[in-house]
């Protein structure tokens, strides 16, 4: 039944993400498909190779972050080893979602010999502070066009019953834990033992000794996700007069369909210009920009992360 379940979350989103393009191209008109197209071939290539360009600088500097998480653990591993897992990661995400993470700490542990857990540990580390630059972005975005963002999202209700359940799930988890570590069975060793180094990975942050290198490159990373966002809207006339206040909205609404669907198929094109459509750009134009936007990326990610299986192992001493 486990399988089963592993199977359908991994299939769900992927099937969702085709439903997506195949609802995108049924619910437009033929001269509304015939705009699309026209607008995807007169894009203006140069702006979004310039796109591809921000986004490589951004994995490469994840990549030189990374090390300041791994160093304290006693960990070095080389640019080029963590580079090629974190473009791994991203190719993985593509075909089963949230894979990555799994798949990038696997590698680092049989290429440089990290221990999962706390491998693993530093990558969930990373997710945290990502997760509050992109609450970052949302707040400035609410700030800006809080009525838009709500729309997009759905208007959030508190659910008493959903909040008690959580506090209910915390109590039984910290209970779980502490009988665990009592315990003197193998299982249960093995498992306190990996939660310990998932723990201290977790923990490196605190041990950093450049704290504000590593802020540095977190800032970067997020100012070359938006740059990549923003040059593609020069690529198209329509969107080309668009300013921040606009594409801060849709830049954030790229970015929640692309956790939803694998990479974002199907959703991203969708989300993007469901929220360009409010700053006057027409349906055509506004679904052009997010395919054109969602495909350079994308073909990115497939070369950069196929050639990284085949380099990984060259490059390892192993």
């Amino acid at each position: 039944m486990s399988k089963f379940l592993k199977l359908l979350k991994n299939i769900v989103p992927l099937g969702l993400g085709l439903y997506l393009v195949y609802f995108s191209f049924a619910n437009t008109s033929e001269e509304d498909r015939l705009q699309i197209f026209a607008a995807i071939k007169q894009a203006d290539l140069k702006f979004v190779f310039l796109s591809l360009v921000f986004g490589a600088l951004s994995h490469l500097s994840r990549a030189y972050r990374w090390n300041f998480l791994l160093k304290p653990l006693g960990y070095q591993p080389s640019f080029i080893i963590r580079t090629l897992t974190v473009l791994i990661a991203y190719f993985s995400n593509l075909g089963i979602p949230r894979s990555g993470e799994v798949l990038r700490a696997t590698a680092l542990a049989t290429y440089a010999d990290v221990p999962f857990q706390k491998g693993f540990g530093t990558i969930v580390t990373e997710r945290i502070i990502d997760l509050i630059l992109l609450f970052s972005f949302i707040g400035f975005g609410f700030l800006l066009h809080s009525e838009l963002l709500f729309e997009i999202i759905g208007n959030p209700t508190f659910n008493s019953y959903a909040l008690l359940w959580l506090i209910v799930g915390v109590v039984l988890f910290i209970v779980f834990i502490r009988r665990l570590k009592r315990s003197q069975k193998a299982w249960a060793i093995k498992t306190v033992s990996f939660f310990n180094g998932l723990w201290s990975g977790m923990l490196s942050v605190r041990a950093m000794e450049n704290k504000w290198a590593f802020i540095g490159h977190t800032l970067f990373i997020w100012l070359m996700y938006l740059m990549m966002f923003w040059v593609v809207t020069y690529s198209l006339p329509e969107t080309s007069g668009l300013s921040l206040s606009a594409i801060v909205p849709a830049f954030i609404a790229g970015g929640f369909a692309m956790s939803a669907t694998n990479g974002g198929i199907g959703l991203y094109p969708l989300a993007v210009a469901a929220v360009l459509q409010a700053f006057a750009v027409p349906y055509p134009q506004a679904l052009a920009f997010g395919w054109v936007m969602w495909t350079g990326q994308t073909i990115m990610v497939v070369i950069f992360g196929s050639l990284s299986f085949l380099l990984l192992p060259i490059f390892s001493k192993k």
